[in-house]
């Protein structure tokens, strides 16, 4: 059997390096990159290494961070440059392999196993591409390699950052067994804590645990984490063209302020529904016969809500959906801090003969998605604000916003927040 030769690039601290890259006064100096406070966005999306050497953490507020580094510089997020970035990293990843899997915006798999003959050995090629980020992007990557993807992963995260780490064929009783479990993919807390129960702590005792208690306790993903913990990972590295295909699509949107007033909460959903269906016509998947919203309270806490509809891609179909779930399970006057619609169920404009079809009930619909699919054209033509929903006239701040768009690579140095006195 030929093994497979896989590599997992992880791009250290990406947000936070790219904004060092695009203002190099930022470098030696602790660095958060976060939402506006102002906006009720206070929290950590990224940090460089000095600042995690202030206990700062991915996901906590702004405010906290603060407090464990006062002088810490705040830039705010800049997906533009982010996906800039990624994109340029991605084409040096391609000059050694074209199978090429994107996992999220700083991680990607690739096999290698056809390269070697041309670029030699995993670790070789490893070392290549991560010289090559660094001298050419200014920024570092710590690259696994190992002969699945699971391995691969668990290598990357072994040393880091700027470090090129293997776990090779027969080496996992030394390399992988003795590793907490909580390192294993998909392991989280509430998982370990189940393991942790039955005497199951590390890798090599999730490894080799009974089958049939481990499927007792977690199911069949029990029986896929203990095959992964065991190296029987054979799932594929897919390339772009491969990749399953998209099962639902989404956005959601923290608010400026908490709303209680429920018009100016369904012409949030009419916004959010722009972009989803935006984003549906886009993916040219058809229509979606499943709405889903989820409901963020000021304690944090979400509430989510689904109901089938008949398939559509109209604006209007999904934000009245969406409202009307909201007011049949919110609470009348209970304040929202946050709000989301997903929907899914694509029907991939396979129409199936309804009654309805037939006493032609369905032409009303089909005239409106022609006057949407006009408006889309217009829009992609001439910019969004161009042509704008009568219901968001109310407000002057969501009348031409487009929240699926993302921000432009930028042309000058970000904004740098100073420390507050």
């Amino acid at each position: 059997m030929r093994l497979r030769v896989i590599l997992h690039s992880d791009l250290n601290n990406f947000f936070a390096s790219v904004e060092t890259v695009l203002n190099p006064e930022l470098a030696g100096k602790p660095l958060i990159v976060c939402g506006d406070p102002k906006e009720r966005r206070g929290v950590v999306l990224a940090k460089n290494e000095l600042a995690k050497r202030y206990g700062i953490k991915t996901a906590e507020t702004v405010v906290s961070a603060l407090k464990k580094c006062p002088h810490v510089q705040r830039v705010s997020t800049h997906f533009g440059d982010y996906r800039y970035y990624s994109e340029k990293v991605r084409e040096i990843y391609e000059r050694f392999t074209d199978v090429v899997e994107e996992c999220s915006i700083d991680e990607c798999s690739l096999d290698v196993t056809a390269s070697q003959r041309m670029f030699g050995g995993g670790v070789e090629i490893a070392e290549k591409i991560r010289r090559a980020v660094k001298e050419e992007l200014g920024l570092t990557v710590s690259i696994g390699v190992s002969y699945n993807k699971i391995y691969a992963k668990l290598a990357s995260e072994i040393k880091k950052p700027d470090a090129v780490t293997e776990i090779p064929y027969g080496k996992k009783e030394q390399i992988v067994y003795p590793l907490p479990v909580t390192d294993l993919l998909y392991v989280g807390k509430a998982t370990a804590q189940t393991l942790s129960a039955y005497g199951i702590r590390t890798i090599g005792e999730l490894a080799n645990a009974d089958e049939s208690l481990v499927s007792r306790l977690l199911g069949k993903r029990g029986r896929l984490l203990r095959k992964y913990a065991r190296g029987e990972d054979d799932e594929p590295v897919k390339t772009k063209q491969e990749k399953d295909e998209i099962k639902s699509i989404g956005n959601s949107s923290t608010l400026p302020a908490s709303l209680t007033d429920r018009e100016e909460i369904k012409r949030w959903f009419y916004v959010l529904a722009e972009s989803v269906t935006g984003r549906l016509r886009d993916a040219d998947v058809g229509r979606a016969n499943t709405v889903h919203i989820v409901v963020r309270d000021d304690n944090l806490e979400d509430k989510t809500w689904q109901t089938k509809v008949t398939p559509t891609l109209l604006c209007s179909d999904v934000a009245q959906t969406a409202y009307k779930l909201f007011c049949e399970n919110w609470g009348y006057g209970k304040p929202v801090r946050m709000l989301g619609i997903t929907v899914s169920g694509f029907d991939h404009y396979i129409e199936q003969m309804t009654i309805g079809d037939v006493l032609g009930e369905r032409e009303d619909y089909k005239k409106k998605e022609r006057v949407e699919d006009a408006v889309a054209k217009i829009r992609k033509k001439y910019g969004f604000s161009t042509l704008q929903r009568g219901v968001l006239f109310a407000d002057e701040k969501l009348s031409g916003l487009d929240i699926r768009k993302e921000s432009q690579p930028r042309s000058e140095k970000p904004k740098i927040e100073e420390k507050e006195d």
